[in-house]
């Protein structure tokens, strides 16, 4: 079994183990960007059992162009392109939140496919895939770059910004809790914003940042969905 260490990961290949219960939190199934940019896709997974579990994340698709690239993150620590799958031990009803999987877009126009799976270690009867459609475009406009049961988000507009970006919405269910938290390429949280049922768009103002690049994330219920470049401008 070969293995590398990695912030308290570990890679496996080839390894055995037996199924687990869990849960990986809901990623939309499209994401639009534009060239040279950088999508971040929330991969929150919790083990639901009562019994510690490895679990295994892997990419076992990816057709992404000579110019685009994939990695997992965890927080701001981002793995080699070319490491496509690893395990990380949970305990029981423990939390994997900050993995994600970040896609640089690259310089043309184009549309690819990756298949994220995860399921326990060693196991293939209990599997979640989930595949995901990227759309690079050069002029995408302000279509939605994402949508699923409980929220539809437009991109961010315009950007990059000198002094108010609008982010349109619709929250499909009253109940539903939904937030964006600005930060800057340290993660350090630069503005709050919540997304009221009641409204369709919020505003982010840029008059109190410095120019430079920031990236704002979107949390439905408490999880990250969606993590987004933003550029400032003055």
């Amino acid at each position: 079994m070969k293995r590398l260490t990695f912030f308290g990961f570990f890679l496996v290949w080839g390894c055995q183990a037996f199924s687990q219960s869990f849960e990986l939190s809901e990623t939309a199934e499209h994401y639009q960007i534009s060239p040279n940019q950088i999508l971040r896709i929330p991969l929150r997974l919790k083990n639901t059992s009562d019994k510690a579990q490895i679990y295994t994340v892997r990419v076992t698709k990816n057709d992404l162009g000579d110019t685009q690239k994939g990695y997992f993150c965890f927080g701001n620590n981002c793995l080699d392109a070319t490491v496509e799958e690893f395990s990380r031990r949970l305990e029981p009803s423990e939390t994997l939140a900050d993995l994600s999987y970040s896609f640089e877009s690259g310089m043309q126009a184009m549309q690819s496919t990756i298949k994220i799976e995860v399921f326990p270690k060693g196991s293939h009867t209990e599997v979640v895939e989930r595949p995901v459609s990227l759309v690079v475009e050069e002029k995408p406009g302000r279509s939605f770059i994402f949508q699923s049961k409980e929220i539809t988000i437009q991109d961010v507009y315009p950007n990059p910004v000198q002094d108010q970006a609008i982010i349109e919405y619709k929250l499909h269910h009253e109940t539903s809790k939904a937030k964006i938290v600005l930060h800057n390429v340290l993660g350090k949280p630069m503005g709050d914003y919540e997304l009221p049922s009641t409204e369709t768009r919020v505003k982010i103002s840029a008059d109190e940042l410095v120019p430079g690049i920031y990236f704002y994330t979107v949390y439905l219920n408490n999880s990250g969905i969606l993590t987004r470049k933003l550029v400032v401008r003055k």
